[in-house]
Formats: structure tokens, C-alpha cells, sequence
């Protein structure tokens, strides 16, 4: 594997570890790596040209077509990332759920604060897509969660939507997942290695990763700007999403019987401590927090440049 290679999946790690846990985006990973617009580049190449290609067995040029290096790499690290840490995260999760949420929450905020720096003059237009982005955002992460068993087609669907919410910086895919009750269900897929479902599911979000690309890509070329001050503002939003200390307002069961929250509420520390009972672990969890916003600044200052690797 080249140096650019090696660096091209490096991301693609860190976008599928973000990816699993519900409330960070495998976007936000690309874009404070410097590959996002490369990305949505190389999604939109999968078009008649493309296909025109493949039809003359032209496999070079339609290699060469979609940047397939760059995504054979990127896929690799994704894969490798999602697959190893699922399990780990999943306990994570369930037996320390406020460190983990404590520690995206300053790769979030870290994150949030390089978008911050990618808008240029800001005028009063920008900042009212900077505050639409952020109550969309919030809007969804105070949602009550849904039931989606609706068989396969509900797989599907869930695949298209949560693709969707992926590769936008700020809102999570994983998180879409557990608004529609899926999120769980795609974990044990994951797991057991459930080749039907992973199918199934995998072919929505590329139907959902072709056709929303198309409309975020030509978003960013025809109103950067705005598109930016847009996409910052989903990140702030999102915040609330990942805060370590919520209430559980609402409780749904999950196909496998189990009580799973449905909705929750940001709550200060000594309130979670009085509605849950748990200690709020607030020193660890600032710790965690702070470790994550280093983290995020180190990647953003070496990958921040499109074109480094």
C-alpha cells in the first residue's frame, strides 16, 4: 500500500468508527480530513459514462473514471473499521455509555469549530443557514424514535435514509438508525454476518449515497458559502445528540424484546445523577471530552489540506 494509500485508509478508519456510534458522522471524519469534496466526486462518477465504459470493457477508464484507488482504499478502511470495532462498541454502549458519549462529544465540538473556520465573510444570510442547520439538526436529535419493521423493504428504506445522513458532516447516520428502531437490529446483522440483510441494506444506502450526493455536491459548487454555513450549523445542532448526561423521556422495544430509549433529554450532571441514579463520572468524562477535541485539532492540522495523504 503507497503512502497515499495507507493515509487514504487511515480515514476511511476513522470514518467507519465514527459511523457506528450513533450521533457522530463518518462526514464530519472526511471533511476535517480533507477528502470530502474527493469523495462526493467519486460517488457522482457513477454515471452513464460510466456505465458506457463498462459496456466496451473499457476497466481502466472506468477505474480511472471513479477514482477507484482512492475508493478501494477508502472502502478498506470503512470495512475493516466497522467490522472490528462493532462489537466493542456495542459493549461500549451498553456498559459505558457515558464515557463513550462523553468523548465524541469533544470530537463533535472540535469538529464543529474546524467548520466554524471553512466559512468565509460572514453576512447575514450565513448566518441564517449557521442557525437552520443547527435547529434541524436539534429538531432531530430531541425526536422520539420510531418502529420500522417492516420487513426487508424497511431495511431498505432505512439504508437510503441513514446513507443519507452519513456522509453529511453533523448528521449521524447511526443516529437516523435508532430514530427509525434499526440501529440494534443492524448491529446483530453485523455481527452474525446476516448476508441477506447486510445485502439488502447495503443496496439502499448506495441507491441513497448516488442520488443524495448528487444534490450535496452540486449544493457545495453553485452555494459554497452557505452550504458550509449550512453543514456547521448540523454539527452544533448534533451536539445535543451526543451530551453524555440525557433523561429517557420515552422507551420503545427493539425486535429482540429488549427496552431500548426511544427518546431522550440533555440534563446537567447531578440531575442525570437524580433521574438515573448513576454516578455522572464528570472529571472522567471531561477528561475523555478533552481527549477527543485534541484528537479531532491533531487530525484536522495534519489532514486539514485536501491534497496531503
Amino acid at each position: 500500500m503507497s503512502p497515499s494509500s495507507a493515509g487514504i485508509f487511515l480515514r476511511g478508519l476513522l470514518m467507519g468508527a465514527a459511523d457506528i456510534v450513533p450521533g457522530v458522522s463518518g462526514g464530519t471524519m472526511a471533511f476535517i480530513t480533507g477528502i470530502y469534496d474527493t469523495l462526493l466526486t467519486s460517488i457522482r462518477a457513477f454515471d452513464l459514462k460510466l456505465l458506457g465504459k463498462l459496456l466496451q470493457l473499457d476497466i481502466a477508464g472506468a477505474w480511472e473514471h471513479v477514482n477507484g484507488a482512492f475508493l478501494l482504499a477508502l472502502l478498506a478502511g470503512i470495512a475493516t473499521s466497522i467490522f472490528s470495532l462493532a462489537q466493542v462498541v456495542s459493549w461500549l454502549l451498553e456498559y459505558h455509555p457515558v464515557p463513550l458519549w462523553a468523548f465524541f462529544f469533544g470530537l463533535i465540538l472540535a469538529s464543529a469549530l474546524a467548520l466554524l473556520g471553512e466559512v468565509e465573510r460572514w453576512s447575514a444570510v450565513l448566518v441564517l443557514s449557521l442557525v437552520a442547520g443547527a435547529a434541524i439538526a436539534l429538531s432531530i436529535a430531541l425526536s422520539p424514535a420510531v418502529s420500522l419493521d417492516i420487513g426487508l423493504p424497511g431495511v431498505f428504506l432505512a439504508g437510503f435514509v441513514a446513507i443519507c445522513a452519513m456522509i453529511l458532516p453533523g448528521i449521524s447516520g447511526s443516529f437516523i438508525l435508532v430514530l427509525l428502531g434499526m440501529y440494534s437490529t443492524v448491529l446483530v446483522a453485523i455481527k452474525s454476518l446476516d448476508l441477506v440483510f447486510i445485502a439488502v441494506f447495503v443496496l439502499g444506502a448506495g441507491s441513497g449515497l448516488l442520488c443524495f450526493s448528487r444534490l450535496l455536491h452540486w449544493l457545495l459548487h453553485r452555494f459554497h458559502q452557505p452550504t458550509m454555513a449550512l453543514l456547521t450549523g448540523f454539527l452544533f445542532g448534533s451536539l445535543a445528540v451526543v451530551w453524555p448526561w440525557k433523561r429517557v423521556l420515552a422507551w420503545i422495544e427493539n425486535g429482540h424484546g429488549e427496552q431500548v430509549a426511544a427518546q431522550q433529554f440533555p440534563v446537567l450532571p447531578v440531575d442525570f445523577q437524580v433521574y438515573t441514579g448513576q454516578a455522572p463520572q464528570v472529571w472522567l468524562c471531561v477528561g475523555l471530552m478533552l481527549l477527543g477535541f485534541g484528537l479531532v485539532w491533531l487530525i484536522h492540522a495534519r489532514w486539514g489540506n485536501a491534497k496531503s495523504a
